[in-house]
């Protein structure tokens, strides 16, 4: 049987805990860029594609389940030879950490959860996830920035931050519609992992923006207070992308977070 390879990552940095970022959908590993440069400094961090994304366009099937992802991550972090990590998943990469926190618990040193949720889709959040499936693969992405920069940036991003919207217009176009269209078969897929909450009890870290149209604030207290050891941040002036909206601020916050936990 072939050997199912790691996902392609981006690796920079030494340091302990070593912390791994997983993106946002329909994006890649390059939405971290202002994570990379201020950790890298003080810590190694690791920055993969999820399956068809960026440089895993080789990588692509049919349904990106989250199950699958998360087993990717821990194939990464064999072939780099890391044992414990500081995973922060932010939207789809959050619903992967939770995966990953159910199915490699002893390999979580931290969680930080971003823009993101325990609950499942209802069936009609699912059905609108099959239906831009059908539509990216019959279309190609032209037409995600329309569809997703309102969801993605907040809207003083999208008024102030003409840069930061051309740059997040230009991850959109990049992506595989092939790539696209699995993320959302897998993500209409993905279970309530509510319940599942209680066990997960190493250091964790909510962050929201007041500007999320997806994922507000009261889903962040939510979040964090579903959790055992965690910590509720909140940020203003920031959308879904709040790494990127509020990059400064976002950094300061992971820095004091991953201080303490030394491996």
């Amino acid at each position: 049987m072939t050997e199912v390879a790691a996902p392609p990552a981006t690796v920079e940095g030494v340091g302990t805990p070593p912390i791994v970022f997983l993106h946002a959908f329909p994006l890649d590993g390059r939405m971290w860029a202002p994570q990379v440069d201020a950790l890298s400094g003080h810590y190694q961090v690791v920055v993969p594609d999820l399956r068809g994304f960026g440089a895993a366009k080789e990588q692509v099937v049919e349904v990106a389940e989250m199950d699958l992802l998360a087993d990717d991550l821990a194939r990464l972090l064999d072939e780099h030879g890391l044992d414990q990590v500081v995973l922060c998943g932010l939207s789809l990469g959050g619903y992967v950490s939770f995966a990953f926190a159910r199915r490699h618990p002893s390999r979580l040193r931290g969680l930080v959860l971003a823009s993101t949720k325990a609950t499942a889709d209802d069936e009609a959040a699912a059905a609108a996830r099959l239906e831009m499936a059908e539509r990216v693969v019959a279309e190609g992405v032209g037409f995600l920035p329309e569809v997703m920069l309102p969801r993605l940036l907040g809207s003083t991003s999208r008024r102030d931050r003409p840069d930061l919207v051309e740059r997040v217009t230009k991850l959109l176009g990049d992506q595989d519609p092939a790539a696209v269209a699995a993320a959302q078969r897998g993500m209409a897929r993905r279970p309530d992992v509510t319940e599942e909450l209680a066990a997960v009890t190493v250091p964790a870290l909510v962050l929201s923006g007041t500007e999320d149209e997806q994922f507000g604030p009261e889903v962040g207290r939510g979040l964090a207070a579903a959790l055992p050891n965690a910590k509720f941040v909140l940020f203003e002036k920031a959308g879904h992308l709040l790494n990127l909206e509020q990059p400064d601020q976002v950094n300061e916050v992971l820095l004091d977070f991953v201080a303490p936990l030394w491996i």
